[in-house]
């Protein structure tokens, strides 16, 4: 008797995410963007294949774009659809947003990081897209042990209510 495969294909939540923003780089304010992909690409997508840890947006023409994002071409897609997998990407965003970021880029040196590819509640594949500060060494650290601090005394104060109580 065979077992029935589970359907591994996301349809909605996380499809990638990086991880070594939030460390590497002070988030701070986050947008949502869309982003122009192919078919193949949305079903590379829905199977998690999808790396994002070296992407960058930058801009290009007055317009954003996501480089150097991973998306890999699966086996199933016939040979001339077959897209370049670290091809930039075209984000949409309202012309609002893309002059805000613009402007922020080019004054205070800000950079655009990807934070996570997901998919809406509609089944829309969107980036969530993280205007950031780069942190230094020390800033780092003192981050890790503030989490680090902030993990131990909710362990600690979970411990004594249970012993308390």
């Amino acid at each position: 008797m065979a077992e029935k495969k589970k359907n591994s294909l996301i349809s909605h939540g996380t499809a990638a995410q990086n991880r070594k923003a939030r460390h590497d780089y002070t988030i701070g304010e986050t947008f949502e963007a869309g982003m122009v992909l192919t078919g193949p690409e949305v079903k590379s997508l829905r199977h998690g294949r999808a790396t994002i840890t070296e992407a960058w947006a930058g801009e290009r023409d007055g317009e954003l774009f996501l480089y150097n994002a991973y998306i890999p071409v699966l086996n199933t897609v016939s040979s001339f659809q077959k897209e370049e997998p670290r091809r930039p990407r075209k984000l949409l965003l309202h012309r609002k947003e893309v002059s805000k970021l613009i402007g922020a880029v080019r004054r205070e040196g800000a950079t655009l990081v990807p934070l996570s590819i997901f998919f809406n509640p509609r089944g829309v594949a969107k980036l969530s897209l993280g205007l950031a500060a780069g942190r230094k060494k020390a800033d780092k650290r003192a981050a890790l042990k503030e989490r680090d601090w902030q993990r131990d005394r909710a362990r600690l104060m979970a411990h004594r209510n249970k012993r308390g109580e």
